[in-house]
């Protein structure tokens, strides 16, 4: 789940105007940084388009008030401005030359329809990318309701695209906590249509149809997620006696942890921070809290610029290969005081506290490249001593009295599908991964999978990176009769056990 209920979010400048009186001197000591503040903010719309492309945070009216229909009539769906459809259409199309993979399954699997009779319900990111996922879905069969699993990510040009394409889409990016559970139900309950299977991204679906509506939640036939937070918490109902269905975990899968998580993040790490800030890379300090695969891919991005690369860990392996790998571990009061941008990318809560920001120097960096919005503790900055200044979109100067100020991205969200774009090559890996985990899953026979989580058969992951390698015109050498007979392997594969660890 997002956290949103515990994630409210005020008015940048209230706090400002409730203790004007109070920071007067302190306010004083940042002119500099408030011209230059000004500057920003008057190119917020040039910068918002570079990632969002149209998205239109100037419409004051809140789409759940509008009354809008597609070209065909239909008004079931709610997205910022439906007319926005033909350039979010571009979009897609540009998508879909650079996802090999999920169009060359589309391609061989749309005349068996092995998703027919399916209904997804889906709440993941809205962008191009995933649009292209939703289609491929469709186009094997399947019925869907989408909705975003994060507020700030939604493409509102391609979300109009989807709308006027007919598909049931709720997402525009700036959502509210309120809009954001309103959304998901809104594909949830819906008439005349019920699902029987859910693509989460982070647990907000299957969170909302578990609490909300248990009955329709143990009719589905199975989830798929994506996310370390949303596995996490299928793992937690599954131990619990309460997860009713069977899950595939796809965040596990090895295309996903290896392509999306490694070299996704490598690349959108970059993209993010530049976009943002204008930040020059070399030679400033870093911590990178975590060293998974994402973790991996931002401190290797980030030490190839020239940076000098810290790395917090709690896992001991993991910060045997950080170590092995040339970078120094060390714990985050170490080395605070003087970095210049702070990386999250645990997956786990509170790992930058308010104690950790009082102390940073005046204009780090602070970002999340997790899923959840819990590793940043933001609410600890919304208190009457400190002063929230948005610089431009998804970029916020937190003053603290004495005058120092922290840069604080996408108000602690996934800094890379907020910032920034990601790399359209790497979501196909994953969107060919989830269409084969849903069309698994539903095709399989009574009493395969029971109500537990399931990693993908290793004949799906290697099938998925087969999809992508003529992209490549890479060559696979093939077994002999003989070598395979001495390695125990049947020619066509799979080629690996399930523990090994690429």
């Amino acid at each position: 789940m997002n956290n949103l209920s515990d994630t409210p979010v005020p008015d940048p400048g209230s706090n400002a105007e409730k203790k004007e009186s109070k920071q007067s001197s302190a306010l004083k000591k940042t002119s500099r940084y408030r011209s230059r503040s000004l500057s920003a903010s008057s190119t917020d719309s040039f910068s918002s388009a570079s990632y969002t492309g149209s998205s239109d945070d100037g419409d004051d009216v809140p789409p759940r008030e509008k009354v809008q229909k597609n070209s065909k009539g239909s008004s079931d769906f709610c997205v910022r401005n439906i007319n926005q459809n033909a350039f979010g259409r571009r979009e897609i199309e540009i998508a879909e030359q650079e996802m090999p993979g999920i169009m060359a399954l589309r391609k061989r699997a749309a005349d068996d329809k092995p998703l027919k009779d399916v209904k997804i319900v889906g709440c993941t990111h809205i962008n191009a990318q995933t649009a292209v996922l939703i289609e491929t879905l469709i186009d094997l069969g399947a019925s869907v309701r989408w909705a975003a699993c994060n507020i700030y990510s939604t493409q509102n040009e391609v979300a109009a695209a989807l709308a006027e394409a007919n598909i049931p889409i709720f997402a525009w990016r700036g959502e509210t906590e309120e809009d954001f559970w309103w959304c998901i139900d809104r594909c949830v309950n819906a008439e005349n249509w019920q699902p029987n299977m859910i693509l989460d991204d982070g647990g907000d679906a299957t969170h909302l149809m578990l609490k909300k509506y248990p009955t329709m939640f143990k009719l589905v036939k199975g989830i798929v997620e994506e996310s370390v937070t949303g596995v996490h918490r299928l793992y937690q109902l599954s131990k619990a006696g309460k997860l009713t269905v069977p899950a595939m975990n796809v965040n596990d899968s090895v295309t996903k942890t290896k392509f999306d998580n490694l070299y996704s993040c490598k690349e959108s790490i970059l993209d993010s921070l530049k976009r943002s800030t204008d930040v020059m890379f070399g030679g400033k300090q870093v911590v990178v809290c975590g060293y998974g695969d994402v973790g991996k891919g931002c401190a290797q991005a980030l030490k190839g610029q020239g940076c000098i690369v810290y790395i917090t860990e709690i896992d001991p392996i993991c910060a045997l290969q950080a170590s092995m790998d040339g970078f120094r571990v060390v714990k985050l009061n170490e080395v605070i005081r003087n970095v210049d941008i702070v990386v999250t990318a645990t997956g786990n809560k509170n790992v930058v506290v308010r104690e950790h920001m009082d102390k940073m120097k005046s204009g780090c960096i602070v970002c999340n490249m997790g899923h959840s919005n819990t590793e940043i503790d933001v609410n600890s900055l919304r208190t009457p001593d400190l002063t929230w200044e948005k610089v431009r979109s998804q970029v916020d100067h937190i003053i603290w009295p004495e005058g120092k100020y922290i840069i604080l991205l996408a108000e602690g969200r996934l800094v890379n599908l907020s910032c920034s774009s990601i790399p359209s090559f790497a979501v196909s890996i994953t969107s060919a991964t989830q269409a084969l985990a849903l069309i698994e899953l539903f095709n399989a026979p009574p009493g395969r999978y029971k109500s537990d989580v399931y990693l993908l058969p290793k004949k799906m992951d290697e099938y998925v990176a087969s999809l992508h390698l003529p992209t490549f015109d890479a060559h696979l050498t093939e077994l002999t009769d003989e070598q395979a007979k001495y390695m125990g392997l049947n020619k066509a594969g799979p080629f690996k056990p399930n523990y090994y660890r690429y």
